[in-house]
């Protein structure tokens, strides 16, 4: 008789705790940080108050390819001299251009966007080997946006 006793507790506790379950919701803003968690479905759907902030503050090049529109780099494939040249659009985004070398994530060469540069930038990479490197815009914003290239 105990025995049928704590069975029929068991099975009335589970089904007791099954139907007590809730749904919990998760909110994240655009850099995939958590910013709402919990049962409250309606949040789940609210706007996003820093979202509309930075909407504001986004400047017009908003997506990778309407960056790289505005980005020349000659000659690919590379034999000596790699020229980059950049629009006035994109001027004020850029932070900084660095280049590295694919197979070993070797920094070649880092430079800053300072107004003496005049919207190009030539880099020797006569002593650079074979291979594929990549060049990286690092954008104001934290961005980073990446093309690789090819030495011979």
């Amino acid at each position: 008789m105990k025995r049928k006793f704590l069975s029929l507790m068991s099975i009335l506790i589970g089904i007791i705790g099954y139907s007590q379950t809730t749904e919990i919701y998760f909110k994240y803003d655009e850099a995939g940080n958590q910013r709402y968690r919990g049962p409250d479905a309606g949040a789940k759907n609210a706007p996003n108050s820093t979202a509309k902030t930075a909407s504001v503050t986004e400047s017009t090049i908003s997506d990778e390819a309407a960056f790289w529109k505005q980005i020349r780099l000659y000659p690919v494939p590379v034999n000596d001299y790699l020229t980059i040249d950049w629009t006035e659009e994109v001027d004020g985004l850029i932070e900084s251009v660095s280049l590295y070398q694919h197979s070993t994530v070797h920094w070649k060469f880092q430079q800053a966007n300072i107004p003496s540069l005049n919207r190009s930038l030539k880099m020797n990479m006569t002593g650079f080997e074979w291979g594929v490197y990549v060049v990286r815009f690092t954008l104001k914003d934290g961005r980073i946006f990446s093309k690789n290239i090819t030495k011979r």
